[in-house]
């Protein structure tokens, strides 16, 4: 579902590379979390795959598109909510739906039942006719969450979903994750809140200095470091594993 090859990014006028030659293979039917420290390049990542920042060195593949050059293709495969909630705060909810939408060409009929869905499911329903400049933080992120999933992604991107959220609403994002997954799409996040990830994921991803330290099953990575460590006792270790001695965990 998403192939990622040999990826390296450095920002103009900066001689060090955010991300370094990272390499993923992400199957359908996965929820897969993406770890790091602020900074570590999980942010990069993401909008490298999504096509928001170019690169020279690598490939990024999307449901067999190649992002550079099937760049519309690939794009129509995936959804992405970014951990800005940039959204266009002049239009109401529903036209900002309408206009996702017609982005990835949802039928009318499809769109309306899609829409009506996610209101009733992220309690949206009576705030879709108000500007979105009148939203709160966590409605904002609501709105970018359903607005991302109108055209069913099979690649579904989310960098730190959960900020901002009421309970009730980061329970049902969390349940509809695993739903997404299971009906055969990939779900690909990143979170700071390592219990979530814990819960949530059947893989994760660790990245460091813009270095990928490890990728694999959470089972398995605790067969090799310990079965009685929970995630964050595993990432520290893994992390700190880096600086120590100077050498990478290959799962």
């Amino acid at each position: 579902m998403l192939s990622i090859k040999n990826l390296s990014k450095a920002y103009a006028k900066s001689n060090v590379y955010a991300v370094s030659n990272l390499s993923l293979e992400l199957r359908p039917g996965e929820v897969v979390g993406f770890l790091g420290s602020n900074g570590a390049g999980k942010s990069t990542t993401l909008k490298c795959l999504t096509g928001i920042l170019p690169f020279s060195i690598g490939r990024i593949n999307i449901n067999g598109y190649d992002i550079q050059t099937q760049s519309l293709q690939a794009k129509t495969s995936l959804g992405y909510v970014p951990d800005n909630h940039f959204v266009y705060e002049k239009l109401t909810g529903i036209e900002y739906l309408n206009f996702m939408a017609d982005m990835y060409n949802v039928p009318r009929d499809l769109r309306r039942q899609r829409i009506e869905f996610f209101a009733h499911k992220f309690s949206m329903m009576d705030k879709l006719a108000s500007n979105i400049k009148s939203y709160s933080h966590g409605m904002r992120q609501k709105i970018c969450v359903m607005g991302s999933l109108l055209h069913n992604p099979k690649l579904w991107v989310l960098d730190e979903p959960l900020t901002g959220l009421d309970p009730q609403s980061s329970y049902r994002l969390k349940q509809y994750m695993k739903e997404h997954a299971e009906a055969g799409n990939t779900v690909f996040f990143s979170s700071h809140v390592l219990a979530v990830v814990e819960q949530l994921c059947d893989s994760i991803a660790i990245i460091d200095n813009g270095h990928l330290i490890v990728y694999d099953r959470l089972e398995n990575i605790k067969s090799k470091l310990g079965q009685d460590a929970n995630l964050e006792q595993i990432f520290l270790k893994l992390v700190d594993k880096t600086y120590e001695e100077g050498g990478y965990y290959q799962a």
